[in-house]
């Protein structure tokens, strides 16, 4: 394995300039991904590039041995310059605008997921030879941010791709699902591992052997609740490639598990306000600059808050970006320091998954800046 070399602060330091700034710890990824391993001896973690692209991340990634997978050529892009070759990557978006299979094949990329007849022949006409993996749905319905629902077939559907590609000229190479975002039941893993034993079984008859099961991601990272530990997850997974009808190689997809605990935005107040509604705490990072997630979770996901000032008397504050967006909201009722004042700055922890890539430059402020440390 190779190696991290030693890590100095990539970029300027919080504080040093205006904004806020989302600062990424190196020695906590590189813990992560081997907390990952030791969870799940034997599988083979892709990490999943569109939870945080910075170059030092990904880098620190590379570095520590772990592999990749992309949603989009650009991503494949950004890996190429922290030295991932593209033949090494899984492409596992299910559906890509023809281009992006095209340019991604030309590149050296040669495993691509599928998740319907028009994506498989699109993948024949422009990755002719490719090794095609397909998505089997899953519901998620034990995650906290959804995101299930929109790509993946039954077993019957899953088995007549895969036996369709063989037709096509392409290697039908394995089968993949994914469980939801920061799921928070290893259990979640048991049913689509049922399913891809069953498709496994059902292939075999059919005279194809398949080389590799990617059980996806979706395992939790530590916000400001306690998840269950990752060795659940490993556990519930090895259950379930136990009763594969063969072997074959395993690989994950973990994403947030590795890099969200890695991550703290730094930020401060520009406002405080008492109103009917309580006290209200106004910073310069919101959900269209880093917490998109909080939407998206339906406020259930609660990062957790801390401010410097550190005094001992407390208050609840709503906190709320510098936008005119009354959406722009990412907690309520956090227990800061009474005497929260303009120019504070607040620490928000667990921010290194999913943040910097949502951000926009949504009333003209700019996103934050990504340092490694």
């Amino acid at each position: 394995m190779r190696q991290p070399s030693p890590r100095l602060l990539i970029g300027p330091r919080a504080g040093t300039r205006p904004g806020p700034v989302l600062e990424m710890r190196a020695d906590r990824i590189v813990a992560a991904l081997a907390a990952f391993r030791a969870a799940f001896p034997g599988v083979r973690p892709f990490y999943a590039t569109k939870c945080n692209t910075h170059a030092g991340v990904l880098r620190t990634l590379r570095e520590a041995g772990c592999d990749f997978e992309i949603a989009s050529v650009q991503e494949m892009e950004a890996l190429s310059g922290a030295g991932v070759p593209p033949g090494e990557l899984l492409f596992s978006n299910p559906v890509r605008a023809r281009a992006q299979t095209a340019r991604a094949a030309a590149a050296g990329v040669g495993r691509f997921s599928v998740d319907s007849t028009e994506e498989l022949h699109r993948v024949a006409e422009e990755a002719p030879g490719s090794r095609v993996y397909a998505r089997l749905a899953t519901y998620g319905e034990d995650s906290v941010v959804p995101s299930e629902g929109k790509f993946g077939v039954d077993v019957t559907g899953a088995v007549r791709l895969l036996l369709e590609a063989r037709e096509l000229g392409l290697v039908p190479y394995g089968i993949t699902f994914h469980m939801g975002s920061q799921s928070l039941r290893p259990a979640a893993l048991l049913q689509p591992l049922r399913d891809v034993a069953h498709a496994m079984d059902r292939l075999l008859h059919a005279g194809v052997r398949l080389e590799m099961v990617d059980i996806g991601g979706g395992f939790p990272a530590a916000y400001d609740e306690p998840v269950p530990p990752l060795a659940d997850f490993g556990r519930a997974a090895a259950a379930g490639l136990a009763r594969l009808p063969y072997p074959v190689e395993v690989f994950a997809e973990p994403g947030r598990c590795l890099v969200a605990e890695a991550g703290t935005f730094r930020c401060r107040v520009i406002g405080v306000a008492e109103r009917p509604s309580g006290w209200w705490a106004h910073t310069d990072l919101g959900v269209f600059h880093g917490l998109m997630e909080v939407l998206e979770s339906g406020g259930h996901l609660h990062y957790p808050i801390h401010d410097t000032r550190g005094t001992r008397l407390r208050r609840c504050y709503h906190l709320t970006g510098p936008t005119c967006d009354s959406q722009d909201t990412f907690a309520r009722d956090v227990l800061l320091s009474a005497d929260l004042r303009e120019g504070d700055e607040l620490l928000i922890g667990s921010a290194g998954a999913y943040t910097s890539v949502y951000a926009s430059r949504f009333n003209g402020f700019a996103p934050p800046r990504v340092v490694l440390i």
